[in-house]
C-alpha cells in the first residue's frame, strides 16, 4: 500500500478542485444537477441512461460535475450585433475525475459571448469516481497524490475518451455553423489543466479539419511533445508559482517553435494552479483578455495582422 502525508493529499485535492492552494479546502457538498437546457448530446443515436450516473457537488461557491457518461455541448451564443463569427469550445478541468463546470466553463464561456465569440462548454466523459462526495474526495486527493510522485513525468491520469469528446464537439460546431453564425474555418478550443491536456490532444491528434483552428492552453503540463508541421497556433498560459507543475520546464513551448508554428507565452509571477479567468491581485486577471488580443492579431476577430 502506497501511503501520502496527509499535507500531500489535501494539497492534491486543491489543485485537482482548480482552487488556488494556499486558499483553504472546502468540504464537498452534493448537489442538485443544474438545469441545461440547451445542451446537446455529442452523439445522439446513443440512448442516455434512464437513471443519470452524474454526481454533481459544490466545492465552496462552486459546481463541479463527476461521473460524466453522457457528453455535451452546450453553446453560449453572443449578441448578433457584435458577433465576430470566431467560436471556442470551452474544456473545463479537473484531473479527468470531474469538471469545474462553474470555474472554468460557464463564466469563461459568459465572458467569451459577452465578446463577440461564440463558446461552447464541452462537458467530456471522465474516469468513475464513488458515488458518495466524500469517498469520492478521498479518493481523488488520493489518485492526484500518487500522481505527483514524478514532477518530470506526464501525469498518470488520463482519459482517451475525453479528445473523442473534443474532435466530435469540433465536428458538431462546424457542421451546424450557418445555425450558429460561426466561420466554421474560426473554431478553436481552450482548456483549462485536464481541459488543456483535451485541447492539446485534439489538437496532435485531429486530422485536418478535424482538429481545432487554433488552441488556448491554460495551465497544462509543459512537457515536450512531437508537433506536426501544421499543428494549429497555440496561445499557451501558466503561473511561475504553479504548484501542480513547478518543475516542468517551458519545453511545450520550445516544442511548437521547433516545429516553426506560431505560439504566444504568458508565464505569470503569481497566479498558482487553477486561477481560471485570473486570481485577483495578480496579472492572471489579464489572461482572457490577452487571449481575446492574441485571437485579434491572428486575424480570428476581423483584419489580420499576423501569417
Amino acid at each position: 500500500m502506497i501511503r501520502i502525508p496527509l499535507r500531500r493529499l489535501t494539497l492534491a485535492a486543491a489543485l485537482l478542485l482548480t482552487a488556488p492552494v494556499a486558499a483553504q479546502m472546502p468540504a464537498p457538498v452534493p448537489a442538485e444537477a443544474p438545469a441545461e437546457p440547451n445542451a446537446l448530446p455529442l452523439y445522439p443515436a446513443i440512448k442516455a441512461p434512464k437513471a443519470s450516473t452524474e454526481n454533481w457537488m459544490r466545492f465552496g461557491p462552486d459546481l463541479v460535475v463527476r461521473n460524466v457518461t453522457v457528453p455535451t455541448l452546450t453553446p453560449v451564443l453572443p449578441d448578433p450585433a457584435k458577433a465576430t463569427g470566431a467560436a471556442v469550445v470551452v474544456a473545463p478541468g479537473g484531473a479527468f475525475m470531474l469538471l469545474a463546470m462553474e470555474h472554468e466553463g460557464w463564466k469563461v464561456a459568459r465572458w467569451f459571448a459577452d465578446h463577440g465569440i461564440a463558446a461552447f462548454i464541452l462537458k467530456y466523459r471522465l474516469n468513475p469516481t464513488p458515488a458518495d462526495s466524500g469517498q469520492a474526495a478521498a479518493y481523488m486527493g488520493q489518485r492526484m497524490a500518487e500522481s505527483l510522485r514524478d514532477p518530470n513525468a506526464a501525469p498518470a491520469i488520463t482519459e482517451p475518451r475525453a479528445t473523442q469528446d473534443a474532435l466530435a464537439a469540433l465536428r458538431l460546431i462546424r457542421s451546424g455553423a450557418a445555425q450558429w453564425g460561426v466561420d466554421p474555418a474560426r473554431v478553436g478550443m481552450i482548456g483549462f489543466s485536464a481541459g488543456a491536456m483535451t485541447t492539446m490532444n485534439a489538437a496532435l491528434e485531429g486530422k485536418g479539419a478535424d482538429r481545432p483552428a487554433f488552441i488556448g492552453y491554460i495551465y497544462g503540463p509543459l512537457l515536450a511533445r512531437d508537433v506536426p508541421a501544421d499543428a494549429p497556433p497555440m496561445f499557451a498560459a501558466i503561473a511561475n508559482d504553479d504548484a501542480l507543475f513547478s518543475n516542468h520546464s517551458y519545453a511545450i513551448i520550445e516544442s511548437w517553435r521547433t516545429a516553426r508554428r506560431p505560439v504566444e507565452f504568458h508565464a505569470y509571477e503569481r497566479g498558482d494552479h487553477g486561477f481560471g479567468m485570473g486570481k485577483p491581485g495578480t496579472t492572471t486577471m489579464g489572461l482572457l483578455p490577452q487571449f481575446r488580443d492574441w485571437m485579434a492579431m491572428r486575424g480570428l476577430l476581423g483584419t489580420k495582422t499576423a501569417p
